[in-house]
Formats: structure tokens, sequence, C-alpha cells
């Protein structure tokens, strides 16, 4: 490095021959490669320091000499002393030989420690502080001097880039926490030099906190708050340095000293960045409750914008603090009922709030507000408007529809039928505003959800063990009413599967819970006639099977909505289909026997009792051919016994034809049952020893 020379005054001829003697000499050592001999290096700086002293005993000399003089020892000290030749122990030992000198000019020395520390580079950075420390204690050193030595130490570009980054920041933030460092800056005459420090320091602490080095950046931050004055002036600068040290102690998971930083900042100058930065520091802490109330205090800043709290959900969402999301999000959606344009549209804030708790289990009453919060909005702006247009607005709605469906499955396959009821009952409206190109489709869907809706609802009264409501009564009516007008038009091939186990075939499931639910909503609305219309069409259906028609008949022969006709009608119709089949199931069968049985007896007493005959004598003639085992035998032997204790209350009022007749059907039963031998003997010995009576009787 080369210092631009002043022209020497005019000196006797002794001073000018030797002055010319050693610029010749200092400028073949500025020539001087490291490749050539270190003897010849030594051998001139010899000469040159000779040269040099002879100079110094002809003193004194004129001010401006003196300067010249010095700059040609610098000259010397960078060519020869060894930096040149990479020697950089000597160099230092040169350079700090220079302190001593109390008449080296200011600029003098910043050229050598500029020189000295970028031939040494990192390595050189302690020798540097060293030496300027030394400055400090000899001379008076100016803070732009201070400033120039920082930003040598620190470097032009990235600092967290240059070699020994670390090394360079650890000794600028030992060297400006000088007491005599910081004594430089003070006053207002140092204000220019100050900033500039400060800027230096700051630019280093953000270069390290972009490379992820938080413990340094945090330090280099501390270290430039060190000039900023604590005036009104400079109040948001240290509130902006608070600021930036909460978030390197954030990184640093040193969350009270956070805290600390973050309470000072916002004393010192409150806003949305304050309030964001606390919510940080409590979802970190896992403090939740305060996480949710600082998402409320956000929006009271002056400078609030709904971007924070959504920023705000994304972090929650981070730590796992599924509550504190949703809170930052509901408290978003709060701010849509100003009327004011929003950047994001209201849907999708909801539609991100039920993703949310969708991820969490036992959330369902939580979804379940949200999706009303959904249909409320939908009904008073129109579908149109809330979910959007075109093919952004139909995957919107379709969305919305299809996760009302499934969780309505997912909570009717739990047994939470009341929960299930409330979601599939907005499953049905939301399929109901879908786009005509998908009438079809949508129109099954809306089916469904309104038959299972009903059907929910009342096993919710057989869960809790409890009674319909009137007004719940009359809603499920509507709403059966409904799925009437749409059932005929959904089509038998559409094979469209339920979700979540709910079902399988359209026609065949979903037509049966209609009938099955329309039964007992119509019968509490006491509309025989349509309740008896609506079981006979539908034995005539084609989806009819007797295992449908057996629940219905099982439902309406026992419980509060008992039906005598619906039941014998159903039971006597699914008879007839399971005997009709190739391979009857003959418990079922034996069931069915022993409910019309049972049936007859309790509603029609003794008055008819050529009915209930009838059916012993079809049971009789189904267990003709069978194979042992294949009838329940326990049914059988039920069948028996209680045809022969028929018998008794006849026997008692002297009808002796009519219970012979139940005699002789109970003995016939018990023939064709097997594990009766014992009973059929003591049938036939009674009944023999009742004939010789009867004909005793009719002889006398």
């Amino acid at each position: 490095m080369r210092i631009r020379e002043v022209p020497s005054p005019s000196a006797d001829s002794q001073t000018q021959l030797l002055l010319s003697q050693i610029e010749s000499s200092i400028h073949q050592a500025e020539n001087l490669s490291s490749s050539e001999s270190a003897v010849a290096a030594e051998s001139l700086a010899s000469d040159l320091r000779i040269r040099l002293t002879h100079l110094a005993n002809l003193a004194p000399f004129p001010a401006s000499l003196q300067l010249h003089l010095w700059k040609l020892s610098y000259r010397l000290w960078n060519a020869c002393a060894w930096l040149g030749l990479g020697r950089y122990e000597e160099a230092e030992k040169e350079l700090k030989a220079m302190v001593a000198n109390k008449g080296i000019p200011e600029g003098i020395w910043v050229s050598a420690v500029e020189a000295y520390f970028e031939a040494a580079g990192a390595a050189g950075a302690q020798t540097l502080k060293d030496v300027f420390l030394g400055l400090l204690v000899r001379c008076q050193v100016s803070a732009a001097f201070a400033v120039r030595v920082v930003h040598r130490i620190i470097g032009d570009h990235a600092s967290s880039s240059l070699e020994g980054s670390d090394v360079r920041a650890k000794i600028v933030a030992e060297l400006v926490s000088e007491e005599r460092v910081a004594a430089l800056f003070a006053g207002d005459s140092a204000a220019k030099q100050r900033t500039t420090l400060h800027s230096l320091l700051w630019n280093c602490a953000a270069d390290h906190f972009r490379s992820k080095k938080y413990k340094i950046s945090a330090e280099m931050f501390e270290k430039s708050m060190l000039f900023v004055p604590y005036d009104t002036e400079n109040r948001s600068l240290r509130a902006k340095s608070y600021r930036v040290l909460c978030l390197c102690h954030l990184a640093l998971s040193q969350l009270d000293q956070a805290q600390e930083y973050i309470d000072e900042a916002e004393k010192l100058e409150p806003n949305i960045i304050c309030a964001f930065l606390k919510f940080k520091v409590y979802l970190q802490k896992k403090d939740y409750e305060r996480a949710k109330n600082q998402t409320t205090a956000m929006a009271t800043c002056i400078d609030f914008t709904p971007d924070f709290l959504s920023l705000s959900a994304h972090e929650a969402i981070a730590c796992h603090a599924i509550s504190v999301a949703v809170a930052s999000l509901s408290n978003l959606l709060e701010l849509y009922s100003s009327g004011k344009p929003m950047a994001t549209p209201e849907v999708v804030v909801i539609r991100t709030i039920v993703t949310i708790l969708t991820q969490s289990d036992e959330q369902e009453p939580s979804i379940l507000k949200f999706m009303k919060h959904a249909h409320m909005k939908m009904s008073m702006l129109g579908a149109e408007c809330f979910f959007g247009k075109g093919e952004t607005g139909r995957r919107e709605r379709n969305w919305f529809a299809a996760t009302s469906w499934n969780i309505g499955g997912k909570t009717g396959k739990e047994g939470n039928y009341e929960l299930c009821a409330e979601f599939l009952m907005l499953a049905s409206e939301f399929y109901g505003v879908m786009s005509n190109d998908q009438e079809e489709e949508d129109s099954s869907m809306v089916c469904k959800s309104l038959i299972l809706t009903v059907s929910a609802m009342l096993a919710t009264e057989t869960q809790r063990n409890c009674t319909l409501s009137a007004p719940d009564v009359e809603k499920a009516g509507e709403l059966l009413v409904r799925a009437g007008k749409i059932l005929p038009s959904v089509s038998s091939g559409s094979g469209s599967r339920l979700g979540d186990g709910l079902g399988t075939t359209v026609e065949a499931n979903i037509t049966f819970m209609y009938t099955f639910s329309a039964y007992h909503i119509y019968g509490r609305l006491n509309d025989a006639s349509s309740l008896q219309n609506l079981i006979e069409r539908f034995a005539s259906s084609s989806v009819c099977s007797p295992d449908y028609l057996l629940q219905i008949g099982l439902s309406a022969s026992q419980g509060p909505q008992t039906n005598y006709d619906i039941a014998s009608f159903a039971l006597n119709k699914c008879l007839s289909g399971f005997l009709s089949s190739n391979s009857p199931d003959y418990p079922k069968v034996a069931l069915i026997l022993r409910k019309l049985i049972t049936m007859s007896s309790t509603y029609k007493g003794e008055t008819d009792d050529d009915a209930v005959y009838n059916i012993y004598k079809q049971a009789s003639q189904i267990m003709v051919g069978l194979m042992e085992g294949e009838y329940p035998s326990e049914e059988g032997k039920w069948l028996a016994m209680t045809a022969w204790n028929r018998a008794a209350l006849p026997v008692r009022l002297g009808q002796f034809d009519l219970a012979k007749k139940w005699m002789n059907m109970g003995l016939e039963l018990a023939n064709k049952v097997s594990g009766m031998g014992t009973y059929r003997s003591c049938m036939e010995d009674f009944l023999a020893s009742f004939n010789q009576k009867l004909n005793n009787q009719e002889a006398a």
C-alpha cells in the first residue's frame, strides 16, 4: 500500500542525499518478493535503519519534513518489515514498537494498522485491538480512527461469511466495551461517528443472525446499544434493539431473557410487533392461555393488520398448539362482521379452522360450531357470495358438504348420535346448494343426509332412553317429507356408497331407513293411513327383503309405538319371504312364529282362538321333513309345550273338544322335535286317560 508523498522542503545537501538514498532503498524493498532471499531482505532493512538513524541525528527538522520522514518510515515497515514476506510476528513486533513513539501522526497509524490487518487477516485482530488500546493510553485518538479500526476488523462484506468471523466479532465486542473507547463517542461532536459505529455493529449482528449464529448476533446487538443515546429522539431505535434481542434469545430458547427484552421494548414503543413477539414468547413457554389473550390484545394495537393473526395461527400450528391456532383464527373471523374488505375470503378462514380442529381428537363440538357459522353466513350472503364463483366456489361447497358428511358418519359410528344428526343436517344443507350440473348426484346426497339425520335423532332417543319432544318430531316429519319427494328420483343403479360404514347400496338401505324412520315419526303424528300405505308400498317394492320386514315387524310389535296391524302384516310378509327362499333361515322363521303367537294372544286374547291355532298348525307343517336340529329345538319345544298348555283352560271350562284339539296339536309338534321323548310319553298317556274318561262319561 502506497501513500502519496509530500514534496520535501529544501534542506542541506547531506539531508537531501540521505532522503534520496532512503527513498531508493524503500523502492527496492517494495519490489522485493517473498521468493527472494530473506538475507537480502534483512540486509536491505538493516541498511535502511542505519540511514534513518543518521538522518535522525540531523534533527530537528521542520514539521513538513518530519511528516515526510514518518511516511517513509511507514513505507519501510510496510515493504520490508515482514508483511510482504508473510512474517507477521516480526511485523507485529515492529508495529507494537511504533506505539512508543508519540510523534507519529494518526493518519500514519491508521495506514499502518490497516495494512497490517489486511495482510494478517483474522489472525491479526487481537493484535490490532491491543495496539489500538495502547494508542488510547499513549496519545489522543479520534472517534473516526476507532470507527476505521472496527470497520477493518468487521470487514466490508457480510461479516458472518468472512474468515474467522466469530473471532472478529468477539474482538470487536471486547473493543467497543472498553470504557475508554466508549468515551471517544460521548458528546454531540462525535454524533456522526457514533451513528456510523452503531450501524457497523448492527449490520454485523444482522449478518450473524441471518447465518443463525444467534449467540454472537445477540452480543453484537447488545454492543450496538452502547452507542444509542438515551434520549427521546432515539427511543424508537432502542425499542427496535430490544425487539431484535428478543428474537435472538427466542432463537436460543432463552425465554425469560426474551420476555425481559420484549417487555422493555413495549414500554418504549408499544406496537403490533411487540404484541406479536410477546405472543411468540408465551407460545414457546407453553403458556397457552396468555398466548390466546395476546391474540386478542393484538387487535387493539394502532398498527394492527389481520396478517398478524394469520401469522400467529401458523406459529401455533408449528408448535402443535391447536387451541391457540384456533383462537387466533377465531379472532380473525370476528373481523369479517365489520364488513371491511379482507385479503383472505371468510370461507377460507373457516375451512382452515375446521381443518386444524380435525387434527385433534374429540373436537367435533367445536367443529360443529364453525360449520354452523359457515351455514349461517351462506344463508345470509348467498352460496355464491360466500363460497365464491365458478370452480373455486364449487370446490369450497364440496369441501364443506363432504366434511359434514364424513364427520357425521364418524360420530354415528362412535355412537354419538346427537352430533351425528347435527352434522348430517348440515350436509343436507350444503349439498342442497350445489350447482345444477351435478343435480342428480347432489340430490342423492341430500336425500341420504336427510334420512340419516332422522335415523340419528331416533337413535339418540333410544340411547338416552327418552322421548323426542313435539318440535323435534315435527322437524323430523318435515325432513322426511323433503326426503320422500327426492327418494323416487334416486336411481337404483347409482350404487353410491355411504361413508364410514353407514350403508352400502343407495336404494335398498336408504329406502328401508326412510321407511323405518317414517314409521316411528308418522306414528307419533297420528297419521295411521299414511303409515299403513307406507309399509305396504315398501313391502311391494323391489328393494324390500324379508330381513327389512322383520325389523319393521319387530319394532311395530314392541315399545311405545306398537301397531298390531302393521306388525302382523310385516311379520307375515317376511315369513312368506323366508319360506320361499331356497334355504330358509329357520331360526328367524321360529322367531317370527313365536312373535305372531304372542302378539295374537296379547292383542286378541281368546277371542280369535282359530287364528292362533292356525299359526301352530303352520309351524307344524313347516317342520315336516326337516332334518334333526334344522328347526331350533328350543323353539320347537316351546311350540309343543305352549300348544299343550292351551288345553288347560278349556278343560276347566268343560270345553273338552277344544281341549283335545290343543292336546293333539301339542303332541303333534312334540313328535317332530328331538329331545322330547319323555314329554311325548307323558302326553300320550295323559291324552289316552283323558279320552277314556270322556268315553266313560259319554257311556254313563
